[in-house]
């Protein structure tokens, strides 16, 4: 099989202008089935705008984006049916519980009943919420709700999912279990995942590759291998990622 068969998210020379100001600058990059490619850089890089489009929340000022062989400025409705979006800030009905809030979800998206509620059920124990499964959102800690948001991810079984700050906020305990369920997806049910984090060991740890954004641009992709000898001559043994990015950002 051709490489290229096996690209599921795919960008050339993406550019969003607002208000006369780029928040995207001709950013190129590709990702590839069942991959954890992972976004790093400061607020205001454009991490998330770069999400937006991918989604076909916004439309691109310029350039190409192909999502699983579709362009999502085009065909919006039929990207979404197949991704699964995590924002930085989770957004439920504070009085439904978990179990309504997961068949609010599921009906959405069309997944019939029986089929619903066992994947419910399924998720909530995967997540650790199956002991808080009718208590009340608005009730749940920080942690607890990025939680029932992986457990969206779940009951949908897309093939696609976007992580936007995962971990943000949360105790090394719940980061560290929110990390765990992150490999259980890409491991069990070979999802290609994009994630963007200011955790750099997270980052580390999940992705194979990564792309550096800088005020709009991309100024680096690849293994951490080849980004720390790009910078340092030597191989990812020598340096972590954090002493690699910030060799980026202080020169860029």
């Amino acid at each position: 099989m051709n490489m290229e068969e096996h690209v599921i998210i795919e960008t050339e020379g993406l550019t969003k202008i607002y208000n006369g100001q780029i928040a995207v600058d001709h950013v190129s990059f590709k990702v590839m089935k069942g991959e954890v490619f992972g976004f790093l850089g400061p607020n205001g890089a454009g991490k998330t705008t770069i999400l937006l489009m991918l989604l076909g929340l916004t439309e691109p000022t310029s350039g190409k984006v192909r999502v699983m062989d579709i362009d999502p400025t085009r065909d919006a409705i039929k990207v979404k049916g197949l991704i699964g979006y995590m924002p930085e800030n989770m957004g439920f009905y504070n009085d439904l519980d978990a179990i309504q809030t997961l068949r609010f979800m599921a009906d959405l998206n069309g997944i019939p009943g029986k089929i619903a509620d066992e994947r419910i059920e399924r998720a909530l124990k995967i997540v650790g919420l199956e002991g808080d499964a009718i208590k009340r959102v608005g009730a749940y800690s920080r942690g607890m709700r990025q939680r029932l948001g992986l457990a969206e991810l779940l009951v949908k079984e897309p093939k696609v999912a976007f992580l936007d700050e995962p971990t943000l906020g949360l105790d090394p305990d719940a980061t560290n279990r929110i990390i765990e369920l992150i490999e259980n997806f890409t491991r069990e049910k070979e999802m290609t995942i994009i994630l963007c984090s200011h955790f750099l060991e997270m980052v580390q740890r999940l992705c194979k590759r990564m792309g550096i954004m800088i005020k709009g641009r991309m100024v680096a992709q690849g293994t951490m291998d080849a980004l720390a000898r790009e910078k340092f001559g030597l191989d990812q043994n020598e340096y972590t990622l954090e002493e690699i990015y910030m060799k980026y950002f202080q020169e860029t």
